[in-house]
């Protein structure tokens, strides 16, 4: 079985991909950057970025009938692995008690040139 999860709590994919999939009981999201849910930029610091990311991410498995509690893999994508301690800040008051697997890479450039991207695995409970 596998599903389209969609929210306007979140925003619009700003290409031909879904804000996440649902198969049997794992959710797959697509990489979250730091757009407001009307599309809107959010033209902050990497941690206002961050925050934004999580915003999204949290209205994405809400939808899919999950939550941060949930995620069992994370990954996240950054322009600068210098602003690593800042986005590993606001990650770890996300992700305070449950630690999910993590991997971190530093890229070339992102989507809309933002500094930070999140995609996250989680169970559907």
């Amino acid at each position: 079985m596998m599903k389209t999860v969609y929210t306007n709590q979140a925003p619009e994919a700003i290409g031909p991909y879904s804000q996440g999939i649902i198969v049997n009981n794992l959710f797959y999201s697509s990489g979250q950057i730091p757009l407001k849910p009307n599309g809107e930029l959010l033209e902050g610091d990497v941690q206002e970025q961050t925050h934004q990311v999580f915003a999204n991410l949290k209205a994405v498995l809400s939808e899919a009938g999950s939550s941060l509690d949930s995620v069992v893999k994370a990954t996240v994508f950054i322009k600068n692995m210098d602003e690593f301690p800042l986005i590993n800040e606001v990650y770890g008051s996300y992700f305070d008690t449950h630690k999910p697997a993590r991997s971190c890479v530093e890229v070339a450039r992102l989507p809309k040139d933002v500094l930070v991207e999140i995609e996250v695995i989680a169970l559907v409970k």
